[in-house]
This record gives C-alpha cells, structure tokens and sequence, in this order.
C-alpha cells in the first residue's frame, strides 16, 4: 500500500529562471570586463574597480542560485504580469533623460521621474505628488551642489537658486 504521502508530480526545469540565471551571469562578465578598463590612481588599497567586482561577485552567486533553483524547479510560480507600472517607470525614465538633455535640469527631471513612479505604485494624488517631487529634488540639488559641491545638470530652476 501507499505510505499516505501524496504522488507529488515530476518537477520540472523552469527555463525562464535559466534564462535569468544566464543574464545574471552574463551581465556579472561585462561588470568584471569593464571594471578592468577602469584608470586607477590609488597609490595602495582598492582604486574604483574594486567595487563593480563585489557588485559582480553578487551577482555571479545570484545567478548559481538561480540556475540551481531553476534545474530543481523551486522557483515560485509567477504572477500575472501588469505591464502598467512597468511602463510608466520607462516614460519616467524617458522624461528624466529628455528633460536633462533639453537643459531643463536635475530640479525638472527628477521630478517628473518621482511624479510617473509614484503613479506606477498605484498613487493618484499627482498634484501633491509634483508638490513633494519639487521639494525632495530641490533639496537634493542643494545638498549636492551648497554642501557636497558636487554639480548636478543646471536648468532654469537651478540657476534661481
């Protein structure tokens, strides 16, 4: 007889977490590769390449996981996939790079970038939304560029300050 277990079914390979595991490691290579090609002037301890080679080390561990969780099929399933938010994250991003590239500034286009995420998540208070994105980026802007003296892209809001 049956030892009251339940016959569970074969488990199968998921291909997609194959593929992710694969780009994981792919995108772990190009890390190292181009950290390589960094110019270091530090006379003794660790110059600017040696961080993209922890951020790949990470990386490449992901992908062995995800390429043995992937072979065992233990992933979890997925959801339905909404492209909405996804979208609108791509149109917040397009701004903030046309934006930018208009000279409209960092004050602008991280504004509208915060506004289109924020909307993303499902908030649909846009006027408060713009309101609090002008405020956070001018702040931000000021820190960087009073405090830090780090210059971020000047558009005409910058130049008021």
């Amino acid at each position: 007889m049956t030892s009251g277990d339940p016959v569970q079914p074969p488990r199968r390979v998921d291909r997609a977490g194959l593929v992710i595991a694969v780009l994981l490691a792919v995108l772990a290579v190009v890390l190292v590769w181009d950290a390589r090609g960094l110019q270091s002037a530090a006379m003794y301890g660790m110059g600017p390449e040696a961080m993209p080679v922890v951020v790949a080390s990470g990386l490449g561990l992901l992908a062995i996981g995800n390429f043995i969780d992937a072979l065992r099929g233990n992933l979890p399933a997925r959801e339905s996939a909404d492209p909405v938010p996804v979208v609108l994250i791509l149109v917040g991003l397009a701004l903030l790079i046309a934006i930018i590239g208009i000279g409209g500034g960092f004050i602008l286009a991280t504004s509208a970038l915060f506004v289109t995420t924020s909307a993303a998540f499902g908030r649909r208070a846009i006027l408060i939304d713009a309101i609090i994105a002008l405020v956070m980026s001018t702040l931000i802007y000021l820190a960087f560029d009073r405090l830090l003296t780090l210059s971020l892209p000047a558009g005409p809001l910058e130049r008021l300050l």
